[in-house]
């Protein structure tokens, strides 16, 4: 059996995407309380209206971190904080 490396990168982009996605999704539960999340989204330059969408439903954090949270949390907030791509 000959062992080759892949050159296809699709399977590495959609686990990082899950993985940035699971990250979202972390860090909405941490911030646990609607006022928490909006005043952390304010802070990080998320329009008003999007802030409180996000907010207002606080406890579906999946859902939340698939939709305007990629605004406030993007790849290169990740990239910022050291977190690796599994494709580049």
């Amino acid at each position: 059996m000959v062992l080759r490396i892949s050159s296809n990168r699709g399977p590495f982009l959609l686990r990082t995407d899950r993985i940035r996605h699971r990250l979202r999704q972390v860090q909405l539960k941490q911030w646990k309380r609607g006022k928490t999340i909006y005043r952390e989204l304010i802070r990080r330059g998320t329009a008003d209206n999007a802030a409180r969408q996000v907010a207002g439903n606080s406890r579906r954090w999946w859902r939340n971190s698939a939709m305007l949270l990629n605004v406030a949390l993007p790849n290169t907030y990740f990239d910022a904080e050291g977190v690796p791509r599994l494709a580049n």
